[in-house]
């Protein structure tokens, strides 16, 4: 473990990188393990002999933890730089608190199906609360046009709301953490940015990850 260190804080030295050092030190790792499962699979295939059968285990137990530790270190190089506002839904479900039911069911909900929960901003876009499809059901229809979407919003959690140059890192040790699949995006004075999505994170790694391979 110690060699491992010290093989990663000298390509980290090298490189400027502390990313490339996790994933050289753990490819080293994966040499060790393979050549710790050979030490244990050859006599095994050549002579039937378990003598070395504690090496294979310790082969695979190298290999599996040195690929965990490079592909972590993977992940995080290629969100780092990236903050929350790099991730928002270009067409985040956003609507004003002044809105009335009426009116939020024609323009949002019958033209587009695609959510079902919107985020409520005030008339200068800061963040008031948030309204879903099934609070709809709570108000009779002859009733919509004359109530407004803020008399029916919920609060926001300030555990589901992420700063807008909050690094990326943070905010998917947030999600994961907090068992999140979506969070609301807002600048320092409370003006929203928009929602930030766990797949739009995955989708954006995935990208970065094909567009600039190990």
């Amino acid at each position: 473990l110690d060699g491992g260190n010290i093989l990663k804080a000298i390509v980290w030295k090298i490189t400027g990188n502390p990313y490339k050092g996790v994933v050289f030190a753990s490819r080293i790792g994966q040499a060790f393990g393979w050549l710790a499962i050979a030490s244990g699979l050859l006599p095994l295939l050549l002579f039937g002999s378990l003598a070395n059968f504690w090496n294979l285990l310790i082969g695979f137990f190298l290999l599996q933890n040195a690929s965990n530790a490079a592909q972590f270190a993977r992940v995080q190089e290629q969100l780092t730089g990236l903050t929350a506002a790099d991730v928002v839904e270009l067409d985040s479900p956003i609507v004003r608190a002044d809105l009335n039911l009426r009116e939020f069911a024609d323009e949002q909900i019958v033209s587009s199906q695609k959510w079902q929960r919107f985020l409520v901003t005030d008339n200068d876009g800061q963040l008031l609360g948030a309204i879903s499809v099934d609070n709809l059901r709570t108000i009779p229809r002859q009733l919509w046009s004359e109530t407004q979407i803020k008399d029916v919003m919920g609060p926001i959690a300030e555990s589901t709301t992420v700063q807008a140059n909050q690094p990326l890192l943070e905010v998917v040790r947030l999600i994961e953490q907090q068992k999140l699949s979506a969070l609301a995006v807002i600048h320092d004075n409370g003006v929203l940015v928009g929602i930030l999505e766990k797949p739009a994170i995955l989708s954006l790694l995935q990208k970065r990850m094909l567009s600039n391979p190990a």
